[in-house]
């Protein structure tokens, strides 16, 4: 598709991202979503280094059917005083069956002398001989030069030096890393391009975001001539992450023109990089570019407005090219028109309904005033709409009255009974349950007084609950507000409480939760 390579390494580089362990089993699956991308190389981990990575390799030669992607082992270049041939480490990457071989190698001087511990000449004849050595055993070789960036502002000819030998040697491609991530965009630009005058490589570059450059270092690289490009899905890796592979490519697709990938599967981009983070389990970032939820989020009343006549006017692409979609937030900001988006998104053609809508939009600013936050609890403002546009707030049970108890016992465990009475499909229920807390003992008997009346409750599951004091002078007599976050396996939703009591806001919210979860499966009022 195109002479630009997108190389991912969020099987290697994003791994060492801090609290971020993938099993064999997630790498197999993160690298079946990457290849569906369609990137162009799968960096699959450090063979004979790291177990793990082994046995990955291992199995991907049996298990894994890439369509799209090539897959790349990394690893290091020979030690120094030996030969390559002879290096069980470089032995290893041939085992692997990895069709590229990536290999790292020093570019700075001073890492050669003091982390390597050899002459400048010995590194250079490292990487001769270990990129001749892969070359010839039929392997596709690229190299990144580590510390590249740095290396080459303490000693420009050294670093250029090591891409030369590399790609004599037969490198394909030498990688130039910003290790560091200290680099910004006029730096890298100049550097790669005097890089490409004076070796003639074919150069790649590899960002890390430490001065929040990363997708734009890598931008600038490509602009001076690179054209090969690295970096991991969501942005993960150790410290402040890699360059955010999903953003580097929207850019070079959406607004350079470059072809990247095929049109069909950039539009697949904000579906796998969710799909990513369920693996990862590391939460999406809401405000990601292209692909964060909030990426096309629209909350104040004067972009409604203007959006109302043209989306364009307040969005610098269109969502759906990544598979997003543009969102209206509903808040004490909102108008009328924002009312009237938010509606046409969930189903209601709202024109004309003017005494409608000023009703909600007065209805949601008083709520807000005592404590509610409608932008960030969609589910709660579309059942609140939903009353006012149908008269009537949809109630699939009638609660009689509920109760929680926590009781200290011998061991100083402190664990909460609730009780929950209400009418559901014609019958009276009394339910208890019990849990770790109150909040978590009323979901337990709120469910099970349901469970008869509906039985598709099984499926959804509380997966995040936040508190926030509003008031916090009053101390422990302060108003409350509760976000819950609802899952039914496929998708999520969040609902608001607001109280004085910290219980009570936090039923309100598990009710509301509960109804729309009935509501998104068509479920019948019984």
């Amino acid at each position: 598709m195109t002479d630009l390579h997108v190389y991912d390494t969020t099987l290697r580089d994003g791994a060492q991202q801090e609290g971020l362990n993938l099993s064999v089993a997630d790498k197999l699956d993160i690298a079946r979503h990457l290849d569906e991308l369609g990137v162009g190389f799968i960096e699959g981990g450090w063979p004979g280094a790291n177990p793990k990575d082994t046995e990955f390799f291992a199995l991907a030669q049996r298990e894994l059917s890439l369509r799209n992607a090539t897959l790349a082992a990394f690893g290091s270049t020979r030690r120094a005083g030996t030969v390559a041939a002879d290096d069980p480490m470089v032995r290893a990457l041939l085992d692997s069956g990895a069709p590229v071989v990536t290999l790292v190698a020093k570019s700075h001087v001073r890492h050669v002398e003091t982390a390597l511990r050899t002459t400048l000449a010995e590194n250079l004849a490292m990487v001769r001989d270990t990129v001749a050595f892969l070359h010839g055993e039929g392997r596709r070789v690229f190299l990144d030069a580590e510390h590249f960036f740095d290396g080459y502002l303490a000693d420009r000819d050294y670093a250029l030096e090591v891409l030369r030998t590399a790609a004599e040697a037969g490198a394909e491609v030498v990688a130039l890393c910003d290790t560091n991530g200290g680099m910004l965009p006029p730096q890298v630009g100049d550097v790669v391009a005097d890089a490409l005058a004076g070796t003639q490589a074919r150069l790649g570059i590899h960002c890390h975001n430490d001065t929040g450059c990363a997708v734009a270092n890598s931008l600038a690289a490509v602009a001076a001539g690179a054209t090969h490009v690295q970096g991991t899905i969501n942005g993960y890796g150790e410290r402040t992450g890699n360059a955010d592979l999903l953003t580097v490519v929207s850019n070079l697709q959406l607004k350079l023109g470059r072809a990247i990938v095929p049109e069909q599967r950039l539009r697949e981009a904000t579906r796998i990089a969710h799909a990513i983070s369920e693996v990862t389990n590391v939460p999406p970032y809401s405000r990601q570019p292209y692909v964060g939820a909030s990426a096309f989020a629209h909350k104040a009343g004067l972009h409604a407005s203007a959006i109302r006549i043209d989306a364009d006017l307040y969005q610098h692409t269109d969502p759906m090219a990544v598979g997003n979609d543009m969102r209206m937030l509903v808040s004490d900001m909102a108008g009328r028109a924002s009312i009237e988006l938010k509606g046409r998104e969930l189903g209601y053609d709202l024109s004309g309904e003017t005494e409608l809508l000023s009703r909600v939009v007065e209805k949601v600013k008083d709520l807000e005033l005592r404590g509610y936050t409608f932008d960030a609890a969609d589910a709660s403002f579309e059942l609140l709409l939903r009353a006012e546009v149908e008269g009537e707030r949809l109630s699939y049970f009638d609660v009689e009255s509920w109760r929680v108890i926590t009781d200290s016992r011998d061991a100083g465990e402190a664990v909460s009974e609730a009780t929950v009475k209400l009418v559901a499909g014609g019958d009276r229920v009394v339910a208890t349950g019990e849990g770790n807390g109150p909040v978590n003992a009323l979901d337990h008997a709120l469910r099970q007084a349901l469970s008869g009346a509906y039985p598709e409750l099984d499926k959804l599951e509380l997966i995040d609950f936040r508190v926030r004091i509003l008031d916090a002078a009053h101390g422990t007599d302060a108003v409350t507000r509760v976000l819950i976050e609802t899952s039914d396996g496929s998708t999520s939703w969040e609902t608001v409480g607001v109280a004085p009591n910290i219980v009570e806001a936090s039923w309100i919210a598990l009710v509301d939760g509960v109804t729309y979860g009935l509501l998104r499966q068509a479920i019948p009022v019984r």
